[in-house]
């Protein structure tokens, strides 16, 4: 069994309040769970408007799929249109 644990820093310029902010996540974070059935999380800067921290993870019997897997999200990150990416950080169990 391999887990994948990924973070992804966003930048959300769009965003003036909280509302908004968590408008643009359920958005990324359905789409996700959705396409690629991984686990989702906001795990930091909750307080802040036009930044968030998503947890990633997703669980395979090879690391290469997992690893695909992770790559798909970072992929349909950079294409979302309410936010940017502005970092990646991946770790393999």
């Amino acid at each position: 069994m391999v887990v994948g644990i990924m973070t992804l820093r966003l930048m959300i310029p769009g965003a003036h309040s909280l509302k908004e902010k968590r408008q643009a996540l359920r958005s990324i974070k359905d789409r996700l769970r959705a396409q690629y059935n991984v686990s989702v999380a906001e795990v930091d800067s909750q307080d802040l408007w036009q930044m968030a921290v998503l947890g990633v993870s997703a669980v395979g019997t090879d690391r290469e799929i997992v690893e695909s897997v992770l790559d798909s999200v970072v992929r349909l990150a950079r294409q979302s249109r309410h936010v940017q990416l502005a970092g990646v950080e991946k770790e393999f169990v």
